[in-house]
This record gives structure tokens, C-alpha cells and sequence, in this order.
């Protein structure tokens, strides 16, 4: 299985289904079901911690570890400020946040929290070499 590192709140966001893309400078051919790891280093602008429910608060200080699960479903291009802007509602970035170069948004779904688990991150999609996080349980 593979994993992909986002900055928290952005993570937590994605695992609750709340941000259903995820935008790079780099397109994927990826397919499938990914786990989400909440990077070390959080993202201090307030766009995204505006944006996170008051009861994911806690769950969004978690970092440098597994804390869901998600189907790669798409990667979208985006060649112009409308492409972009008209996915907003989707990966929740200011109008602002597109330079006037190709940006690519990873279409997610069926988001899965899952519980927290240490575990070294990577910049980019990272292979995960041992046993993959459970589902939890009621």
C-alpha cells in the first residue's frame, strides 16, 4: 500500500471527507486506495484551520503518522484560475493560492479516519512496508 504526507488541518479535513481534493505541482497516475499521513510540520495558515469542525479540533494536532484512508479516485489538471476556481468547494484553497501555472488536484473518496499510528512520512507518494493501520472499531 501506498501513502501520501499532507500537512495538518488539510489531513484531517481529507479523512473526514471534508476536503475531497488534494492539490500539487505534480500529477499522479495512482489509482486506489492510499493512506493518509498528517505531516510532521503543520500548515500555520488559517484558511484550513477556519475550515475544520470544532470537534476535529484535537484530532487535527495529531502529526507525523497514519490517521486515514481514502480512495484516489482522479487527478484533475488545472490550467486556468477557473479550472481551479471551480473546484474550490473541493480543495478548499483561497482563489489566491493559483500562480498561473498547471496545478493537479487528487480527487478523493470514501474517506476512512482511522486510528493513529506513528510513522515516517515522504514528500510524494511512500510505500508503507509494514502492517497497515486498522479500521475502528465501535
Amino acid at each position: 500500500m501506498h501513502a501520501l504526507s499532507i500537512k495538518q488541518p488539510w489531513a484531517t479535513l481529507v479523512v473526514h471527507g471534508l476536503k475531497t481534493i488534494e492539490v500539487r505541482r505534480w500529477p499522479t497516475p495512482r489509482r486506489g486506495r492510499i493512506l493518509i499521513h498528517a505531516a510532521r510540520i503543520p500548515d500555520e495558515r488559517s484558511k484550513g484551520w477556519d475550515a475544520l469542525p470544532k470537534q476535529l479540533k484535537d484530532e487535527a494536532k495529531l502529526i507525523g503518522g497514519f490517521i486515514g484512508a481514502v480512495d484516489l479516485v482522479d487527478c484533475r489538471i488545472y490550467n486556468s484560475a477557473e479550472d481551479f476556481n471551480r473546484d474550490g468547494d473541493g480543495h478548499l484553497n483561497d482563489p489566491d493560492w493559483w500562480q498561473g501555472s498547471v496545478l493537479y488536484g487528487f480527487e478523493f473518496a470514501a474517506a476512512e479516519p482511522l486510528p493513529f499510528r506513528k510513522y515516517s512520512g515522504w514528500m510524494r507518494f511512500f510505500p508503507v512496508l509494514d502492517a497497515v493501520p486498522k479500521r475502528k472499531t465501535s
